[in-house]
């Protein structure tokens, strides 16, 4: 410590102020910060990350939920040891997360730049707020609706079709992090967890926590008190304090005398709240996705991984504007990984940016590992506002969004018993992962394989394209991904895979053009054991040239390529048909 305090004031009189003393390891925002007082500032901590390798695929949910968390505990007990050591020699209270290699305090300019030299430390930044997704509000259009009919989003990916199937969600419990949730909400309450609708127990342990410590400066109030927010700090039962969560919660699970809104009404809620009237932070998602990975009590303690969810939707941005950036995306993408590795599926909102490429620019939905989740209208067509790929703020120009859902005029519940219609891709999301939810409540063999339910997710998507920006003529693209939603071919394709697939796709294959009149192409050589099948699971005539599949013969509609390589991986792909 006296060699890092050492340089520190080498640095300082050496090169004349901060302004000019270059720190790979202290962000720039960081540094600006540090320019304008001299803290504390609220700082994350980065280390160097160890990769966890992923449990292999034949284990069940729980298992590997098990497995990813206790090892995730055992290398956060190894890791950051001069950093802690550290930290403890200056009295700094900190927090050391499992699912991502991270600690958040707060120090002072010297303390950052002694830190700073610390061999275990990859980067310090800033811990900022950030910003619940914008979303449009319709007012109160419940006028407009009939109380008995499904919500038009449920009719158009026909959830309520599933629904006459007998599958409503049973058995799966979806999760949110959010601004809160109103859990007694009369559409919300039976399907809380923690509530028992027969004996009318309530237990909010391992169903509810709340990462909301501290007022954000955000709102620029006089005084920074909790009685600021209307539901208080660190409060022990479902509360929200803005609205936008339980809106996104009733689209999930909601159901009442009222409203038949929610996509699968039988299917169990738990949650956490990660903003703060709005506002959240790196540390506050960050905080809720380690709950999620293995519910605690209310006091935070004897965390349990077989309780974890299914499902996660996360209906909120980290804007670049609020210090999102390359910098600290690693961090939340190894959060979001280790959680899909977990066997929990994470949807996230592709934003409402709108209207030019590579406008999905904000975590959680610019990462391989998310769900990502664009908006459709009433028309199915995209809505204005949603956020189109591919992924450029990162570099990686993935394609994304994955699919799209309905997105516009999408009524829900609010505070106070009260109902609302909002639109944004905020209101997609739910919709997705309520689809998921009733999608293992078919087949409940898919719990704990998120790759096998993303690809029937999106495999059973209606196709969508557009001849126009963003490369978008193929399927997937960058505006509709694989399509918008139907969950009754996705329940119809997973029950006809589990007799023709033994084993999740290793590999997807890239096929085009894509939709097509006469041929596919595909981009492996030495395919083996190819065959197609139709939408209905029928095998049928298979015409091959080399790499080329002649599919002039087959009748419009949507089809799948199934084979192995020459390493006997098995491959799949989808393609469209069109006359």
């Amino acid at each position: 410590m006296i060699s890092a305090y050492n340089s520190f004031l080498v640095c300082f009189l050496c090169c004349c102020g901060l302004s000019i003393c270059s720190q790979d390891s202290i962000g720039s925002r960081l540094q600006q910060a540090m320019l304008q007082n001299t803290g504390p500032h609220s700082v994350c901590i980065q280390l160097h990350e160890e990769k966890l390798l992923p449990p292999s695929n034949t284990l069940s949910k729980d298992a590997k939920g098990n497995y990813v968390y206790s090892s995730l505990v055992n290398q956060e007990a190894k890791r950051g040891l001069e950093v802690k050591a550290f930290l403890t020699e200056l009295n700094k209270p900190y927090q050391s997360l499992v699912i991502a290699p991270v600690l958040f305090t707060r120090l002072s300019n010297v303390e950052i730049l002694s830190i700073s030299e610390l061999e275990s430390v990859s980067l310090l930044s800033i811990n900022e707020p950030y910003m619940v997704s914008d979303y449009l509000d319709y007012g109160d259009l419940t006028e407009f609706r009939d109380p008995a009919a499904p919500e038009w989003g449920i009719q158009q990916i026909e959830a309520d079709s599933v629904w006459a199937l007998g599958y409503k969600g049973q058995g799966i419990v979806v999760a949110g992090q959010d601004t809160g949730y109103d859990w007694e909400h009369q559409a919300l309450k039976d399907k809380y967890r923690g509530f028992d609708p027969e004996t009318g127990g309530i237990n909010h342990r391992y169903n509810w926590h709340d990462a909301i410590h501290e007022i954000s400066p955000l709102h620029n109030d006089s005084i920074f008190l909790p009685e600021n927010n209307p539901c208080g700090l660190d409060v022990m039962f479902p509360c929200d304090d803005h609205g936008h969560g339980t809106h996104t919660m009733g689209t999930m699970v909601g159901s009442d005398s009222l409203y038949q809104m929610g996509v699968a009404p039988e299917a169990k809620w738990i949650a956490c709240r990660s903003m703060e009237r709005g506002y959240g932070t790196l540390q506050t998602y960050l905080e809720c996705f380690e709950w999620f990975l293995a519910p605690t009590d209310l006091n935070g303690e004897n965390p349990q991984p077989w309780v974890a969810p299914d499902i996660i939707n996360n209906s909120w941005a980290c804007p670049p504007m609020e210090g999102c950036n390359a910098g600290n995306f690693e961090i939340m993408n190894t959060a979001i990984q280790n959680l899909k590795n977990a066997g929990i599926l994470v949807v996230a909102s592709a934003g409402n940016s709108g209207n030019n490429c590579e406008s999905i620019v904000t975590p959680a939905a610019i990462f391989e590992p998310s769900f990502t989740v664009g908006a459709t209208n009433q028309l199915d067509t995209l809505a204005g506002f949603s956020s189109r790929g591919p992924v450029a703020i990162d570099g990686s120009f993935r394609m994304k969004p994955n699919v799209v859902a309905p997105g516009t005029q999408t009524l829900s519940c609010v505070l106070n018993d009260g109902y609302a219609t909002f639109g944004g891709t905020s209101m997609s999301g739910p919709h997705v992962a309520g689809a998921a939810a009733l999608l293992l409540s078919a087949v409940p063999e898919l719990r704990g394989d998120v790759d096998r339910i993303e690809d029937i997710l999106e495999m059973s998507a209606t196709p969508l394209f557009w001849n126009g920006e963003c490369d978008a003529e193929n399927i997937p693209n960058n505006l509709y991904g694989y399509g918008r939603i139907n969950v009754l071919k996705a329940v119809e394709l997973a029950q006809t895979q589990s007799g023709l697939v033994e084993q999740s796709p290793s590999l997807s294959l890239a096929l085009y053009p894509n939709p097509s009149k006469e041929y596919i192409l595909f981009d492996i050589q030495c395919m083996q054991n190819v065959f197609v099948v139709s939408f209905e699971g029928k095998v049928v005539p298979l015409l091959k040239e080399g790499n080329k599949i002649l599919v002039s013969h087959l009748s419009e509609g949507i089809y799948f390529i199934n084979a192995t390589d020459s390493q006997g991986k098995h491959l799949t792909g989808k393609f469209f048909k069109v006359d």
